[in-house]
């Protein structure tokens, strides 16, 4: 089940000529690959583009009428490797993924296919997450870009632009013979506009075509010698080709170019950042005309060294705005412009971030320290707003005090104030699971056999399963990759010492990578080692697509296909499967079994049970419905008796769940605070188990809550409500004998 939906929406992709569309950004690109004739798609999901692959998905009538080919790939590497068709055949094929972690995992494929070049146009379009908050690492695709010698795209961020720079980018992906790569950050993914819509283009040349139609270049296959030839075509004919395209396309884009002695020049992602930061000095209006030379970047790699001159001709200075390290474009403009003997001098990191996502307010600052330096007549008398006195960041301020300069527009004893009084201990909230998640419970029923067995060394992989790393769990020591976790822990195979380590994946990291890095290799190398396999039925943690092993039934996949039988397959002989994790007893005697038992060989656990995010996607609605049609409809609730609950607060150190709490004791004779549950609770009963599990706690009850009820419901509920009236009253009335 997709995180979200698209049907009702899709239907934008079919319109006309002239027609005006106006939506969202990640489904303008959907329409700007029709337009552009693609004849097939991949992917693999990932923040902040997955939902491309939904809207491509609930698409999938309109791409077959168009005779395009359209399948969810197992990995980043196997979309990338689908853009092989397009080395010998004129067919325009995309993929999508993540990106760093994404391209990453995609880079041998991606450098063999710049390696060799393409015929047809072939577009990478990755959702830059640099900052956003979805990546477990810190990295930007500009390297990746470099490296294979890819042309980059980074659009600025409304439809038009970004229509135009995918249709552009096949066209220059054909003139120069080479993969480009669209990156997509995730405001221009969400952004919303309109555009003035093309007819889509049926291709050409249709997969049936070159199936029946095969061709062979051996100058593109990457074989010595040709892969010797193919460096110095990339360097001698490509490269130029790219820069003349992009100049005599006009890619790249100039405002106000001879306003002033000097500008700015940034990345086109980062435009409408620059624009609400110049609007807020009044130095930009409404409609985006800007006082200050602008220089956008449209297409950051490769530059173009004639534009990139002309621009900076006669400027004393220019702000070169590129979020994140290593400060690839300072470096080619510097080397550009000295080189030519300019005068013009670039900052950057000078007064941006070193490091880190440019905010709104951190992107202020430095055009603040930039318009300070080169037209300081500019702000004289003028109040600076408020972010641009912000003091930084908790985790910089003891870095900032001595090397910062003084915030524009503030005295520094004011500054000095406001650092004196930011918290260096405040913490950002910690990412964690969500109410109900049936991945909690495992990692609870781990804690309560560590207590009898001690530590062991635990290998994480990512996903969801990540936040066991952070309170109150604290499991896990290291994370290499997606469906790395078994991988991860290779090296601790000891015949020295009956500990075994644990290792955990998901069934999205397990059908991506981990059946043959983990499995694979545990039962070749003989090791003696644990994993465990998440299976809450999709690939939660990167959009809910359905994978092998979900339990749905997908009309468009094969699906229902088990983990147990696919890790029997490749030589474990020790498999337990469990069918639902919120049972703490069961997975503790499991857990304890597998690091305990005498068996050699690998071990794996398979843990079942529905990403409870997907399950409320697919309940909610239809409870609702049943609701609306006067259907009686029972709805679970936990509860906790604050009569009986000691305040040992089990069910919360050991599950962690958001949906406990603590309130004051109604006893006043009693101090410590008991345990209560929230409106947001989705009666999944993991609260009840860990307490049962842990000390025997008898202070949880859960409760139906029945819409619509019957006649029978009516009558248990008065029938209930009489007893406990009465139960009270003789209560009262014996205490009122005892006390006289």
């Amino acid at each position: 089940m997709a995180e979200r939906s698209f049907k009702s929406e899709v239907g934008k992709l079919t319109l006309a000529a002239g027609e005006e569309f106006r939506g969202e950004g990640i489904l303008a690109v959907t329409k700007a690959l029709l337009q552009a004739g693609v004849a097939y798609v991949a992917g693999y999901q990932g923040a902040p583009i997955s939902h491309l692959m939904d809207v491509l998905t609930d698409a999938n009538d309109i791409l077959s009428d168009l005779g395009v080919h359209f399948e969810h790939s197992a990995s980043e590497a196997t979309a990338t490797a689908t853009l092989a068709a397009s080395v010998h055949y004129p067919l325009r094929g995309a993929v999508t993924f993540k990106s760093t972690v994404g391209t990453n995992v995609a880079s041998d494929a991606l450098a063999n296919l710049a390696s060799g070049g393409v015929t047809g146009g072939a577009m990478l379009i990755v959702g830059e997450d640099y900052g956003e908050g979805s990546s477990i690492m810190q990295e930007r695709s500009h390297a990746f870009a470099m490296k294979s010698q890819v042309w980059l795209l980074d659009p600025r961020p409304n439809l038009p632009s970004i229509v135009a720079m995918v249709e552009q980018g096949f066209e220059l992906s054909e003139a120069t013979r080479t993969p480009v790569m669209l990156e997509l950050r995730i405001r221009a993914c969400h952004v919303h506009g309109r555009f003035i819509a093309k007819d889509n283009v049926r291709p050409t040349f249709t997969l049936k075509d070159a199936i029946e139609q095969p061709r062979r270049d051996v100058n593109r296959i990457v074989l010595p010698p040709a892969s010797f030839l193919h460096e110095q075509e990339k360097v001698s004919e490509r490269w130029p080709a790219a820069q003349k395209f992009i100049a005599e396309h006009g890619m790249n884009e100039r405002f106000a170019e001879r306003a002033q002695d000097f500008g700015i020049v940034l990345q086109g992602g980062m435009y409408n950042a620059v624009i609400r930061a110049l609007q807020l000095l009044d130095l930009c209006d409404a409609y985006g005309e800007s006082q200050v030379p602008l220089y956008v970047l449209n297409v950051t790699y490769p530059l173009v060294d004639d534009e990139l001159r002309s621009f900076c001709e006669g400027k004393r200075g220019v702000l070169l705005v590129e979020e994140g390290q290593p400060a690839f474009i300072e470096q080619n403009i510097d080397s550009i412009l000295r080189k030519s003997d300019s005068p013009t001098r670039v900052h950057g990191k000078d007064m941006l971030p070193l490091a880190g996502e440019l905010t709104g307010a951190i992107l202020l600052k430095g055009v603040v320290r930039f318009v300070r330096r080169y037209a300081p007549h500019w702000l004289e008398g003028r109040t600076m707003p408020a972010a641009a006195h912000t003091a930084m960041p908790a985790v910089v301020v003891e870095a900032a005090r001595d090397r910062s300069p003084a915030l524009p527009g503030a005295e520094p004893s004011a500054r000095e104030e406001i650092l004196q009084q930011a918290d260096p201990h405040v913490h950002a909230r910690p990412p964690s699971f969500c109410t109900g998640c049936p991945e909690r419970p495992i990692f609870t029923a781990l804690k309560l056999v560590e207590r009898e067995l001690g530590p062991h060394h635990v290998s994480a992989d990512i996903g969801c399963h990540l936040f066991s790393i952070l309170p109150p769990f604290d499991i896990g020591a290291t994370t290499m990759g997606y469906g790395l976790g078994w991988a991860g822990a290779a090296a601790l195979n000891s015949r020295d010492t009956t500990r075994r380590t644990l290792s955990f994946m998901g069934d999205g990291g397990f059908w991506h990578n981990g059946l043959t890095s983990g499995v694979g290799n545990a039962v070749f190398n003989r090791t003696d080692n644990v994993l465990v396999v998440v299976d809450n039925s999709y690939s939660a943690a990167t959009g809910g697509q359905d994978l092998l092993s979900s339990r749905a039934q997908n009309p468009l996949r094969s699906t229902r296909h088990g983990i147990e039988q696919a890790v029997r397959g490749v030589g474990v002989n020790w498999v337990r499967s469990i069918s639902r994790t919120y049972d703490v007893a069961g997975m503790r005697d499991t857990f304890r079994e597998a690091l305990t038992t005498a068996e050699p060989g690998p071990k794996v656990i398979v843990a079942s049970s529905e990403c409870m995010l997907n399950r409320q996607r697919r309940e909610k609605p239809a409870a609702r419905a049943r609701v609306e049609a006067g259907e009686r409809t029972v709805r679970e609730r936990f509860g906790v008796d604050a009569d009986t609950c000691t305040g040992d607060h089990s069910c919360i150190r050991l599950s962690g769940c958001p949906s406990l709490s603590i309130r004051e004791n109604p006893d006043p004779l009693r101090r410590d605070p008991v345990a209560t549950v929230l409106d947001s609770c989705v009666g999944c009963g993991l609260c009840g188990e860990v307490s049962h599990a842990a000390v025997l706690c008898p202070s949880f009850h859960r409760a139906s809550i029945v819409s619509n009820p019957g006649g029978w419901d009516r009558f248990r509920a008065r029938l209930g409500a009489w007893v406990v009236d009465w139960l009270s009253r003789r209560g009262q009335a014996r205490l009122r004998a005892v006390h006289g």
